[in-house]
């Protein structure tokens, strides 16, 4: 039907060819704040992201609001996340919120109402969840997902070292089970599906030795660890061979740590996202 939304994994592929593989995180804790010189409250939080919309609204594929540093602030960083999604939509730029939810039944149904819904105040183009419940658990947000345009990120191999004995459990592994399961909700995608996964820049060859097939879960991978946590340009090609064009790089102090200045941000991520697109994309 012509009034159907344009599906998230489209439009996803269309703003990383458009801008390259580059996702702005915007992390505001606390000492970038204080190093801006804006107080850590809801009205720095408010001029903190308005700096970063100037910087890099319609210019980059997507920007990655993590929750946890709005929310800390009460209804007041509420607020300004509220205003910054409403913004970004404004912008032309993808949202994907950090926010990690994961429940069932209609708690998970809710969780997907508030991030997911169409008119949802807190509506982003696509949140990133966790399958701990079970992946079939996610159902609501995987269907809400899909009648609205937007998308799920699904963790499957995070970079931190507390989750290799849960992640690499099992024969096959806990990993390659969850993504196994987004293969098929990814099935029959014409170009690439609408939920995506997150698998660390930092994972090294983990990939490879627990089987998992990237290419075959036809989804974005979103591969943060790039700059801060240690993961190279070069790792991002190596890990993710086969699938370098489907590789969206959230990265957030090595570009927002360049600021306060919008001119300044705007050109480390413009840098930044050359080099990533010189080693994923050539």
């Amino acid at each position: 039907m012509s009034g159907d939304p344009v599906r998230l994994g489209p439009r996803l592929v269309a703003a990383m060819q458009t801008h390259g593989p580059l996702c702005v995180g915007v992390d505001p804790h606390p000492e970038l704040l204080q190093r801006w010189g804006l107080p850590d409250s809801g009205e720095g939080l408010a001029r903190f992201c308005d700096i970063v919309l100037e910087a890099v609204g319609g210019r980059v594929a997507a920007v990655k609001p993590q929750s946890a540093f709005f929310e800390r602030h009460g209804a007041a960083g509420v607020a300004v996340l509220e205003r910054l999604l409403a913004d970004l939509r404004s912008a032309g730029t993808i949202s994907v919120l950090d926010v990690k939810r994961g429940d069932i039944g209609s708690t998970m149904g809710a969780y997907a109402e508030a991030y997911l819904g169409e008119g949802a105040p807190l509506a982003a183009d696509a949140i990133t969840v966790t399958p701990y419940l079970g992946v079939g658990a996610l159902a609501p947000a995987v269907e809400l997902a899909g009648a609205s345009g937007r998308g799920i990120f699904v963790l499957v191999l995070t970079s931190n070292p507390e989750a290799a004995p849960v992640q690499h459990a099992g024969e096959p592994s806990v990993a390659r089970t969850v993504l196994e399961e987004v293969a098929r909700l990814n099935a029959g995608a014409e170009v690439t599906g609408d939920v995506g996964i997150v698998v660390g820049a930092t994972v090294g060859d983990w990939p490879r030795r627990l089987g998992l097939d990237l290419v075959g879960a036809h989804g974005i991978v979103l591969a943060p660890g790039v700059g801060a946590q240690g993961a190279t340009a070069q790792d991002l090609a190596t890990t993710f061979a086969g699938v370098e064009r489907r590789v969206l790089v959230p990265v957030s102090r090595g570009i927002l740590g360049t600021g306060p200045g919008p001119e300044r941000i705007r050109e480390a991520a413009l840098q930044l996202t050359a080099e990533l697109t010189a080693k994923l994309w050539t």
